[in-house]
């Protein structure tokens, strides 16, 4: 019987994890290293682990349950793999695999030394639908648009098959030491995280909780209402994909289940819609394994000299507190930093006004994200700032900006999710809640909230800033 390190990473379920289904005939000692720093510069954000130090106590339980523990320990990960082969005499080591650049060069120095020394590696597919070298155009390159990527996808269909949890497993040696959770420094020192709780629990029995309430309650609104803010009709899963709490395949088979159970044209078409999304998940994943540059630098060259601004701090601060005076800006802003995510269709909004109107540089509103979002991927957070910036794959065009006024009057006509995250507002009637500096002083008066003391006058003119970044976008064409 061999004696298996198993190394926990995204991953952390015990159900359709390749890894650790692959090595359950075998003595298995479950461990996580903690080395944020091998992530430079993209360690995980403040948010992120909160999510993690609560991610890894669910786990945690769970292998307990299971006659197990988990080891954690910190430092650089190769030196603590090779202190733990020589602490418990360990032959292999297993994982799942990880696709960022960083990453992928870590692990494979890894795996190189540690087979001079003799010692098994094996990695396993368990975080994507298709890893990113197996889906390809029909002239053997990586996919830049995504419909075509969606097609082909289709074309061999989604993916069902999932190993069984494993619910079982041998006892650690007591004498196997792991440092505590609290010993990770995960948590913050200031309660700016209390809200969280109130939204979020971490962990694969909430991730299949959550899947199940979402087929029941919202997937059957999905297509049509995710647009809308105030409805609750997208999944809440993407930290849990994120973390590994839960696999993309039993996403699918579920999803596939319940449009078998319903047999409605209908539903298919709302579910259909939400597969869309997650095969936009792995599109994202595609466009960094192939492109990693894009991890700094715009996808589309003509971008590389963009002139983006370097001045006016004033402007990016109003941004990140919620302050800017266009309401579903703000909204969007004090949602995220109160509960660690953000409506989709806000998040399209706010990353417009940032890049366009304000014309700060997309990296500017990733690495705010990166560090608030409890979902924060850094292929998904690249990709999805560069293609609002007009500058990645499949970029939204150069003239699309989003005006905050008509899309809050759409998305959110009735001002539900305004009033809920701008309180200061609240008593604002009708359509003046989504442009307020254009109400009188009695009207300002009678919903008690002055405009430019009670709530600040917009940051940017509209007009003007949307024709300069027009003009900026144009002549980075016709320079192209």
């Amino acid at each position: 019987m061999k004696k298996i390190l198993l190394w926990f990473r995204r991953d952390l379920r015990l159900t359709d994890n390749p890894a650790l289904y692959s090595a359950r005939q075998e003595q298995i000692i479950p461990i996580y290293i903690h080395a944020p720093d091998e992530d430079t510069p993209w360690q995980p954000g403040a948010a992120s682990r909160w999510w993690l130090h609560h991610s890894l106590t669910s786990l945690s339980e769970q292998l307990k349950q299971a006659g197990s523990r988990l080891i954690i320990r910190q430092g650089p990960t190769l030196q603590v793999l090779e202190q733990l082969i020589q602490e418990t005499g360990a032959d292999a080591v297993y994982c799942n695999r990880l696709y960022e650049p960083t990453t992928i060069r870590r692990d494979t120095m890894i795996k190189q030394t540690l087979s001079k020394s003799g010692i098994e590696y094996q990695s396993f597919a368990g975080s994507l639908l298709y890893e990113p070298w197996s889906v390809q155009s029909k002239s053997a390159t990586p996919y830049k648009v995504f419909t075509p990527f969606w097609n082909t996808c289709m074309k061999r269909g989604l993916p069902t098959d999932i190993h069984p949890g494993v619910r079982k497993l041998p006892a650690v040696a007591k004498q196997l030491k792991s440092v505590g959770m609290g010993d990770l420094g995960l948590l913050p020192t200031i309660d700016w995280d209390q809200a969280f709780y109130q939204y979020w629990q971490p962990g694969e029995n909430y991730a299949q909780q959550q899947l199940r309430m979402f087929i029941k309650d919202q997937l059957v609104d999905y297509a049509t209402g995710r647009d809308y803010p105030a409805k609750a009709t997208t999944s809440r899963l993407s930290p849990h994909l994120h973390f590994g709490e839960i696999s993309p395949r039993q996403i699918v088979y579920a999803i596939e289940h319940a449009k078998q159970s319903h047999n409605s044209a209908n539903y298919n078409k709302q579910a259909d819609g939400f597969l869309r999304e997650l095969v936009w998940r792995e599109f994202t994943h595609h466009i960094l394994y192939h492109f990693p540059q894009t991890l700094k630098q715009p996808l589309n060259t003509r971008f590389e000299k963009f002139p983006w601004t370097t001045r006016n701090s004033k402007l990016l601060t109003a941004w990140q507190q919620g302050r800017t005076g266009f309401p579903i800006i703000d909204a969007g802003m004090r949602e995220l930093w109160a509960t660690g995510s953000m409506h989709n269709r806000v998040r399209m909004i706010v990353g417009s006004m940032l890049t366009k109107n304000m014309n700060y540089h997309w990296l500017s509103g990733a690495k705010w994200f990166w560090d608030t979002l409890v979902d924060a991927d850094l292929a998904q957070n690249t990709f999805n700032w560069q293609w609002i910036a007009g500058c990645g794959a499949d970029a939204a065009p150069y003239f699309r900006i989003f005006n905050p006024v008509t899309q809050s009057e759409k998305f959110d006509t009735n001002g539900e999710y305004i009033r809920r995250w701008v309180p200061e507002l609240a008593q604002i009637p009708g359509k003046l809640i989504h442009s307020p500096w254009t109400m009188s002083l009695a009207q300002q008066q009678q919903a008690n909230c002055l405009i430019g003391k009670d709530y600040p006058l917009p940051v940017v003119d509209l007009k003007t800033s949307r024709e300069d970044a027009l003009l900026r976008y144009r002549k980075t064409d016709r320079t192209s």
